[in-house]
């Protein structure tokens, strides 16, 4: 069973009649061959410098955490969008695209709030080093650092099928991994908003994400504080997070 501390938090009156936000922390068992691991978007290049540096650590990072739990017998899934065409004969895509569509998938209301960090100029916190305008897409797969079980993994981006092949497979519950916190991990179709809707239980693995945020936009802080309240909104509004060591 993997025993994990969740954290969230809530907006509490204190014992002076001041509304606060308050840390929350509880313990949780899940059943590994009941939980999945979604790893977004961890591309072999991005237009970010700065994305880069810290993407390559990550990387090797989510690779050890994952196969702890496929070791455990948790599926791993691999999601690296828009680079579908580079595993068009992977094993594990096929068996993502062979899965059948459940019926009557569920779509229920989440509410968007709007994010603590400003990032309309597109993120980066290294615009003097890069070489490419925003939202130029220069990935082509996801990084080598991590590696793709053939025999077991999946590989894809489409929502439906993802939540399909989990939900035949007895998956209950997901843990998300990878970039970026506030873009794609709470906004793509098999993302935490996305699969909230379908009524999957999720969590964020916090110490393995990181944000896009540029600290000359508001709320002017580093790049790490800028994350950090990412993740701190995500514990408020949509889901639980954990740490990698609680798998590892």
């Amino acid at each position: 069973m993997y025993d994990f501390v969740l954290r969230t938090r809530q907006l509490l009156t204190d014992k002076d009649g001041f509304d606060n936000w308050q840390k929350k922390e509880e313990r949780c068992s899940l059943n590994p061959k009941e939980t999945a691991i979604v790893i977004i978007d961890m591309w072999d290049r991005h237009w970010c410098a700065g994305a880069n540096a810290r993407g390559a650590e990550l990387g090797a990072k989510i690779n050890e955490t994952a196969k702890r739990a496929r070791e455990k017998g948790t599926v791993i899934v691999h999601a690296p969008s828009d680079t579908m065409d580079f595993y068009k004969n992977s094993e594990a895509r096929k068996r993502l695209l062979q899965t059948p569509l459940c019926e009557n998938i569920p779509q229920k209301d989440v509410k968007d709030y709007p994010l603590p960090v400003d990032s309309s100029d597109g993120g980066s916190d290294t615009p003097s080093v890069d070489r490419n305008e925003p939202n130029t897409v220069v990935w082509k797969r996801q990084t080598e650092k991590i590696f793709v079980d053939e025999s077991r993994d999946i590989v894809g981006e489409e929502g439906d099928l993802i939540y399909s092949y989990l939900a035949k497979n007895g998956v209950k519950n997901i843990i998300y991994m990878g970039v970026h916190t506030n873009m794609c991990v709470l906004g793509r179709p098999f993302a935490i908003k996305a699969m909230l809707r379908r009524t999957m239980g999720v969590m964020l693995c916090r110490d393995l994400t990181d944000s896009m945020y540029n600290p000359a936009k508001p709320p002017y802080v580093s790049h790490g504080e800028g994350t950090r309240l990412v993740v701190e909104y995500i514990e408020k509004f949509y889901c639980p997070t954990m740490e990698s060591g609680q798998i590892i």
